[in-house]
């Protein structure tokens, strides 16, 4: 039997930068879809009015807040189960066990908040057309909740099967192209106040229709359907959800429990455009968080595969995607800063006063993006208790920021509280894995990539200053111009030969 085991030196590892670097781009192009999200918004913003988009916001951003807690994390528990499932009906067996536990008791859920919908209803602030229609919007709305988690399930288990791309751009591309159309057809129609609420309704029954069809591409439905799930199998899947529930519960604290929090704190309509505003900020804001998400998509299935094989390969999977996070990360956000002005105006006269809300989540989002990659890796290699003490500190600072600046700064106090949170939680992170595993990230490559991201940074700050008569447009078009030789730049500069190698065809058409 010796003579058979192979030498764990000879084992080619199970993923490399190579296959992080391919994921990325695939995962990466499918998130600039995001980008149409600051078509769409405006879109609403212009048609329904600041008021009825932020009470969207709300109520979208309370149902986010409902689905991390019925998902029980199994979107990411799947990431950990499925690859080390041990058969074909194993893996089924894990999805269909994930779809019963959640998608269920979300719709007991919905039909529980729809009876208790008027009593629900005076605890949010709305402008005063609204209120009498309010607990029929929320009767309505929250039927969105098992949808949402089905999609959940549904895209995460093509992630698992290392499908990065085709998920999300079910989710951010198709099912913000759907939302629009239904939203501008019901606007034609003169449907004017419920017309946003009900197009994220019937885009989001399009979107879960086209799950099916993307699960049949990876899974057998008919072996779905019938999959065995025995105790043992039940029992594992949802512990691997449950490990990973803490962190995914304060992420979606950070990103969606801000507005609710303004819709019940400020009175009458003024919470309503208080999250309005925060949501607006949010959207824009999301555009350098892509560079975040897409290696936290890309890292979490792919640390757990390397684990199974060889846990110290992991160090180069993270080392190298901090490094591309530093070169991108730094100057998109400047470039973001630069036009924030010009791409508020978008929205509506109005929005201009979210240019502060925008600013202070910006700085934010990159001071979680330049490390983020430890968060994932943290995760899905076994640290449960870790991600738990992460989500306490940085749900701590943010409680505590809130509460000191939100009476008298209302959405920048928000977004003052939310960028320290995430901050901290990420960092956190950082630290953990520098400690436990020895995976610091401050070695010299990434010292050299972060002096890139920084120069990148600087530049575009020099090149508005210099062109600050021409105008906000003018200046941010400029900017704009300049940010991807700058990238291509620090790219060519900030990696080493092994980086560059990773990007395969890519690195080789952008002469790196």
């Amino acid at each position: 039997m010796a003579a058979d085991t192979p030498d764990p030196a000879t084992i080619a590892p199970a993923v490399s930068r190579a296959d992080v670097a391919s994921g990325a781009a695939l995962s990466g192009l499918a998130r600039m879809g995001a980008i149409i999200e600051i078509v769409t918004q405006p879109a609403f913003v212009w048609m329904f009015g600041l008021a009825t988009y932020g009470s969207y916001v709300v109520l979208w951003a309370a149902v986010n807040v409902l689905s991390t807690l019925t998902t029980l994390s199994l979107a990411q528990g799947l990431q950990r189960a499925i690859p080390s499932a041990a058969s074909r009906e194993a893996e089924h067996g894990v999805l269909r066990y994930a779809l019963l536990v959640t998608v269920i008791p979300s719709a007991f859920v919905a039909l529980c908040i729809t009876l208790a919908a008027p009593v629900i209803a005076p605890q949010f602030s709305v402008e005063p057309a609204m209120r009498p229609h309010l607990p029929a919007l929320i009767a309505l709305f929250v039927w969105t909740l098992p949808l949402t988690v089905a999609l959940e399930i549904a895209t995460a288990a093509a992630r698992a099967r290392r499908a990065f791309g085709p998920e999300i751009r079910l989710r951010i591309f198709w099912e913000q192209i759907a939302r629009l159309i239904v939203a501008v057809a019901l606007y034609t129609l003169g449907v004017r106040l419920f017309g946003l609420f009900v197009a994220h309704i019937v885009s989001l029954g399009v979107t879960a229709w086209l799950s099916v069809r993307l699960l049949g591409r990876y899974y057998d439905l008919g072996l779905l359907w019938r999959a065995p799930m025995p105790p043992a199998l039940r029992h594992d899947t949802l512990k691997s959800g449950l490990a990973t529930m803490p962190p995914n519960l304060a992420r979606r604290a950070f990103n969606d429990l801000p507005p609710v929090l303004l819709g019940l704190a400020l009175s009458g309509g003024g919470g309503a455009v208080a999250a309005g505003l925060f949501g607006i900020a949010r959207k824009i804001a999301s555009v350098p968080l892509i560079v975040r998400q897409t290696f936290l998509y890309v890292l979490a299935p792919l640390s757990a595969a390397q684990k199974a094989a060889d846990k110290a390969q992991i160090a180069p999977l993270y080392r190298f995607a901090n490094r591309i996070a530093a070169i991108i990360v730094l100057p998109l956000t400047a470039v973001m800063i630069a036009g924030g002005d010009a791409t508020l105006l978008l929205f509506s006269p109005e929005a201009a006063d979210a240019l502060p809300v925008l600013i202070v989540l910006l700085v934010g989002r990159a001071g979680e993006t330049i490390l983020g990659a430890a968060t994932p890796i943290v995760e899905m290699t076994g640290h449960r208790l870790l991600p738990l003490a992460n989500s306490i500190a940085g749900l701590a600072v943010a409680g505590l920021v809130g509460w000191l600046t939100v009476d008298d700064m209302g959405a920048t106090g928000m977004a003052l509280a939310v960028s320290a949170g995430v901050i901290v939680s990420s960092w956190a992170a950082v630290a953990e894995l520098w400690v436990s595993d020895g995976l610091g990230p401050f070695d010299r490559h990434f010292l050299r990539a972060l002096a890139c991201g920084l120069g990148g940074f600087g530049a575009l700050w020099l090149i508005g200053w210099a062109f600050q008569n021409l105008g906000m447009v003018p200046r941010a078009a400029i900017q704009f111009a300049c940010f991807f030789p700058l990238v291509w730049l620090g790219l060519k500069v900030g990696l080493d030969a092994e980086d560059k190698a990773a990007l395969g065809k890519a690195g080789r058409k952008l002469a790196l």
